[in-house]
């Protein structure tokens, strides 16, 4: 489940992607090509952010990571509980079968008892892996706003044509004078109010 979120957190952390070229030797368009064109053929400033370091170091990213973590491990820890707890009742029934010590009518209704706690434990599961998942979503929504609102902010001074998202290999080659990410990360954590305190502490629903 740490994986999922990880996965979930890396994926939601990509802003933007494109390829802008550059070359000033390329012809001039013809006199009927709109004059907007011919600008977009220019040079264009570009950037890009490093995505690991975003959530390594984003304090809004190590906070929900961590309730991300509590959470997936409370949900885990109830379901091992009531699968164990399943488990065992079932083997004391299988043991008092042998025993022949229940009546057909008592062994057919604690069968049922146990196929009913069974169900329970599927349903339950469902829930709990889709509370789970709507959580994963929230937080990936939340980072990917967070992103681009303060992209949008930083990007009032600095003038970008695109800011690319650098996550592995997904970028062939960078230039490491075109990193921003210091900077970005930087003003994220200046402007994040820490709003998540405290809710890592909710237990999981049973």
């Amino acid at each position: 489940m740490k994986k999922n979120i990880i996965l979930s957190v890396a994926l939601a952390a990509a802003t933007t992607m494109g390829l802008v070229s550059c070359d000033k030797s390329s012809p001039k368009m013809d006199d009927k090509t709109p004059a907007s064109a011919q600008k977009s053929g220019e040079c264009a400033k570009i950037a890009y952010v490093e995505v690991d370091s975003i959530m390594t170091q984003y304090k809004f990213c190590k906070e929900y990571s961590k309730i991300l973590e509590t959470k997936g491990n409370n949900i885990q820890k109830t379901l091992a509980t009531k699968q164990q707890q399943l488990q065992a009742a079932a083997a004391n029934f299988q043991q008092k079968i042998q025993q022949n010590a229940y009546t057909r009518e008592q062994a057919e209704a604690i069968q049922a008892g146990l196929q009913k706690q069974n169900n329970d434990l599927q349903v339950l599961n469902q829930r709990l892996s889709a509370e789970f998942q709507t959580e994963t979503d929230n937080f990936n929504k939340a980072l990917h706003d967070s992103l681009q609102h303060y992209l949008a902010f930083y990007n009032k001074d600095k003038k970008y044509s695109i800011i690319f998202s650098k996550s592995g290999d997904n970028l062939l080659y960078a230039d490491k004078v075109l990193d921003i990410t210091n900077e970005v990360i930087a003003g994220l954590n200046k402007a994040y109010k820490g709003k998540l305190k405290g809710a890592e502490k909710t237990p999981a629903k049973k």
